[in-house]
């Protein structure tokens, strides 16, 4: 069984999971071993189970050669607890693989992850919210008339005229655009968009639409500084002062302007740790728990980047402001760390790159389930955000400039429709316009180039030129 690419999609971080644990249970070579005076067929040694599957997750493309042999025992980890591998005495359960000569085996069949049941679905439209009909408890401005029933005697009173009966009034609407509204057509068009960019039927096999909130998309869309920040409204949400104090104190060393006291051998990687105990106490990833199944079918555009890009702008909307600002000032740090060659070594083991990518990938895309590979899946979006982060957590300037285009029409629209006479004068087509300014229709006929059109003929002399 040959590894593939897999694209993007729904339960691809389950295809994905399914598709190592055939292949290691294909290729993983099994020998006779010895262990105190006895022999044992058909196992492995923890060690070599760790050299074979991290070649093999080296070279495919879902992960690539960023993946480190530390990955591969904690993979190797949560295949003991899922009993993907047992030991030679059939224990399973627990997280206690190590990277050593302890032997294991496959068990007679490995449990595959399996797929939820969702009922089918055709190829979805996302629907753009619908304004015609006034919504219960909508602020739409409204004139209240009495609902009543005339009948020609009471009409005759008012008007002198007797016409029978007649229906009772309803409510007369002028209907505008509220900011709800507005809000609804950011959260539709840009459903739609992440929708087209990753090429599925619909969004609800990675995405529940119904938990995306409107308010934060236009927030994180509009609500930005000059470096495009997310500015927060709650500031009880911000990072603490110390924290910031921190992240700013290695992102620009070795100036650290808001740190007064001296600094000492080891000092830097004393403040990193401090940020990475900070990010790593968090409950739930930056990315959320809803939205990792739309990051983790990004991941299967890798190959494009334009592309990639695009959806991981589009995503990274969805967020709740203050979680897309805590990511804008993270990744941003460790881009500027990774390549900041002032900076002393954080670790004496690790590059600095692979060191930010280690520290703070959880923390920024995770699963709640277990039998999951996140942790390589966030390795490489942590390493793609962390290359490409200036482009990713700006705005997309093309979906932006489609939706303000689109509130602009359907303003205008319903301005039509509410007052028909203003529009005809502010807005006039051009029958309206030769009503409105006759003046404009009185100019003299093209006489020269009607006389143009004509066949050439000779010159004939008139009345006209006899003296």
């Amino acid at each position: 069984m040959e590894p593939r690419l897999v694209g993007p999609g729904p339960y691809r971080a389950t295809r994905l999971w399914n598709e190592i644990i055939e292949l290691f249970r294909s290729g993983m070579p099994l020998r006779k071993h010895r262990c105190r005076f006895k022999s044992y067929e058909h196992c492995f040694k923890a060690s070599e189970a760790v050299d074979w599957l991290h070649e093999l997750l080296g070279c495919n493309q879902n992960f690539g050669p960023e993946v480190t042999r530390n990955q591969t025992v904690k993979l190797l980890k949560k295949f003991l607890k899922n009993h993907v591998i047992e030991d030679i005495k059939g224990r399973w359960g627990k997280e206690d693989f190590q990277d050593d000569g302890h032997l294991y085996r496959f068990p007679p069949s490995s449990p595959l992850k399996p797929y939820p049941k969702k009922p089918s679905c055709t190829k979805e439209v996302i629907k753009f919210p619908d304004w015609n009909e006034p919504k219960a408890g909508s602020s739409q401005e409204h004139i209240l008339v009495k609902s009543v029933t005339m009948n020609s005697e009471m009409w005759y009173k008012r008007h002198s005229i007797a016409i029978g009966e007649v229906p009772a009034c309803k409510l007369l609407y002028r209907r505008e655009l509220t900011q709800a509204n507005i809000e609804e057509i950011w959260k539709s068009m840009t459903l739609s968009r992440l929708q087209k960019i990753l090429g599925l039927d619909s969004l609800d096999e990675v995405l529940d639409t119904k938990l995306v909130n409107s308010k934060h998309i236009v927030q994180n869309a509009y609500n930005v500084n000059r470096q495009g920040i997310v500015i927060l409204e709650d500031k009880s949400k911000e990072l603490p002062h110390w924290i910031l104090s921190a992240m700013k104190c290695l992102a620009n060393w070795p100036s650290c302007s808001d740190l007064k006291q001296p600094t000492y051998s080891g000092f830097e990687r004393d403040v990193f740790k401090t940020i990475a105990d900070y990010f790593g106490q968090m409950k739930e990833p930056l990315l959320t728990f809803h939205l990792f199944d739309v990051f983790v079918s990004v991941l299967g555009l890798l190959q494009k980047h334009c592309k990639v890009v695009e959806a991981l702008q589009t995503s990274c909307l969805l967020l709740p402001p203050e979680n897309r600002k805590k990511l804008q000032l993270l990744v941003r740090m460790m881009a500027r760390i990774s390549f900041n060659k002032d900076l002393p070594p954080l670790s004496e083991s690790v590059r600095t790159r692979t060191l930010m990518v280690q520290a703070f990938s959880r923390c920024i895309l995770c699963s709640k389930d277990e039998m999951d590979l996140d942790e390589l899946l966030a390795a490489k979006l942590v390493s793609f955000l962390m290359d490409n982060y200036q482009e990713i957590l700006n705005i997309p300037s093309s979906l932006k400039a489609s939706i303000e285009e689109h509130v602009v029409h359907l303003q205008r629209v319903q301005f039509q429709k509410s007052y028909p006479e203003v529009y005809r004068i502010r807005f006039p087509t051009p029958e309206a316009e030769a009503v409105l300014f006759p003046e404009k229709n009185k100019q003299k006929p093209p006489i020269l180039m009607w006389a143009l059109k004509k066949p050439f003929q000779p010159f004939h002399r008139t009345r006209s030129f006899r003296m």
